[in-house]
């Protein structure tokens, strides 16, 4: 990294919203930019994700960017493989290599009032930048809870998405942690090969069939042959979950039905009155994700499979016990225990404009205008931030829409002109949680009776987005200037000429009237309101 290196954007993380974003800007003419990844290829949760039977629960034709169709996907839900080769590709076809810092990890990055840029410490060195657009991804730091004994386990330990593939799992005896979307995944995958594999499940999870099949040659040939016809069928699944989810915002009831057909799918794969019992959740589902699985329920139904319905809590040597009492003797623990989604790590590390970190400004819980802009932190934006997860339908969708307001929120920086700044006004801020926690109230994610990594330690959904995706690509495709405060760095150079022309150009891109202004006073900073 070069010595007092600065950009107009440095980008953080290279997954699905980091790609999305540098594929942006270089559509909008923005070539002045870094993407900063700590390791050492692209791909993000794709990358780091390999555990044996990883896959995507959402088909591959939604999963992938609008602006980059793959005819080629190999099947109807692609695996970690294909979907990481997919993002090597996006890399390679838009140009993006050159961009990208690998090993830069982002140490810390605090905001200059002085000169209105982030000055970023990373592994590979320091640089300062206009913007940062953080894309770090909720699903990137595991999260190990601290078991007592788990120090002097004398096997093996490793978590999901850190998979340890030097050990060989033939024979062994394995206690899986955990029961979610990797875990479902896991399990079959390493039933054959284990010796005796132990599942400590705290919650059971509501688990539908995975419909899956190899896409044939013929239909691969049509899409490249015809491109429409790949736009036709991400647009017919789009449509599809989209139509869903009021089932989830505002219906919850209406989801009794999908609670049956899961009922079946258990009853048929199943025998076993006892570990029926055990796997069947007592919260509505849609609570937690629904786990798309056709393997799951025959492999715990296997002899060699023990189910504990309770959470592992304590380890004394190479012996493992459950809350409820339960032990076992394992040779390895593998934790599916999930992510810090709602105490990302890579908040601690921004410090804003008051000289607190982003943490600390969240320690009562993430919130930021329109998932991207968190108050005291100007010239700042996070993709996939707060309130923008989806429980039935596909990310990619909400990352292309926060592409938007990004796109946006740089072409109204350069509207302003000068070094200027923007801060999401905390009144705005305040409005648009207090909005989005108001349709929260409804949802099956508040009233389902379970608790699920989309609640904060408080208790509130800090995660989920409670509406459509038209809805979210409606609230973020455009940047409403009144919700943020202008920050400028002013001196004498700048004249009341200058600040006449931003005001001019500012009129022709709203379309507003323009107005006239007093050119600010000479100094080093100055705040006005955007309206």
């Amino acid at each position: 990294m070069a010595e007092h290196e600065h950009v107009r954007v440095a980008v953080i993380g290279s997954g699905f919203g980091g790609l999305g974003a540098a594929v942006r800007l270089r559509r909008e003419g923005i070539t002045d930019f870094v993407v900063l990844e700590r390791a050492d290829s692209v791909g993000g949760t794709w990358r780091d994700n390999s555990y044996p039977g990883c896959a995507c629960d959402v088909p591959s034709h939604l999963y992938s960017f609008s602006f980059a169709p793959n005819p080629d996907w190999p099947r109807t839900f692609s695996g970690q493989e294909h979907i990481r080769a997919y993002l090597e590709h996006v890399t390679d076809v838009f140009g993006l290599r050159p961009h990208i810092r690998f090993g830069a990890e982002v140490k810390m990055m605090r905001w200059d009032g002085e000169q209105l840029r982030w000055e970023i410490e990373t592994a590979r060195g320091t640089l300062s930048a206009d913007v940062v657009v953080s894309a770090t991804g909720p699903l990137s730091d595991p999260k190990i809870p601290g078991i007592p004994g788990l120090e002097s386990f004398p096997g093996t330990v490793f978590h999901s998405a850190r998979w340890d593939h030097d050990y060989d799992l033939s024979g062994k005896r394995v206690a899986m942690v955990g029961t979610g979307a990797s875990a479902i995944q896991i399990v079959p995958a390493i039933q054959r090969r284990v010796g005796r594999l132990t599942l400590f499940q705290r919650t059971p999870a509501w688990v539908m069939p995975r419909v899956d099949r190899a896409i044939s040659g013929a239909e691969r040939r049509l899409h490249r042959a015809l491109p429409f016809t790949t736009l036709l069928r991400r647009g017919l699944l789009w449509g599809m979950r989209e139509l869903q989810v009021q089932a989830f915002t505002k219906h919850p009831d209406e989801l009794g039905l999908v609670e049956r057909l899961a009922r079946r799918n258990m009853a048929r794969a199943v025998k076993d009155p006892a570990l029926r019992a055990k796997l069947t959740p007592d919260y509505r589902i849609g609570c937690k994700r629904i786990l798309l699985s056709s393997e799951y329920y025959p492999a715990l139904a296997q002899p060699n499979v023990d189910v504990v319905a309770s959470e592992l809590s304590e380890i004394r040597g190479s012996t493992v016990v459950a809350a409820d009492g339960s032990e076992a003797e394992v040779d390895a623990i593998i934790f599916g225990t999930g992510f810090h989604v709602t105490d990302m790590p890579i908040a601690e590390r921004v410090v804003g404009a008051d000289g607190v970190t982003l943490a600390e400004s969240w320690k009562n819980g993430m919130q930021a205008l329109r998932g991207a802009s968190a108050a005291g932190f100007p010239n700042w934006m996070t993709i996939i931030g707060p309130n923008t997860g989806l429980g039935n339908s596909s990310m990619i969708l909400m990352i292309e829409s926060q592409l938007n307001y990004m796109a946006d929120y740089l072409r109204q920086l350069d509207v302003l002109g000068g070094r200027s700044a923007l801060d999401a006004r905390p009144a705005a801020v305040d409005a648009w949680n207090r909005e989005v926690q108001e349709r929260m109230r409804r949802t099956v994610w508040n009233t389902g009776g379970c608790t699920s990594w989309y609640l904060d330690a408080s208790g509130r959904n800090t995660t989920i987005w409670p509406g459509t995706t038209s809805e979210f690509r409606r609230a973020t495709r455009r940047v409403d200037l009144a919700e943020y405060e202008v920050i400028r760095k002013t001196g004498a150079q700048e004249t009341g000429a200058e600040e006449a022309r931003a005001e001019e150009a500012r009129a022709k891109e709203t379309g507003a009237p323009s107005r006239t202004t007093s050119a600010p006073a000479a100094g080093t900073q100055q705040s006005e309101a955007a309206v």
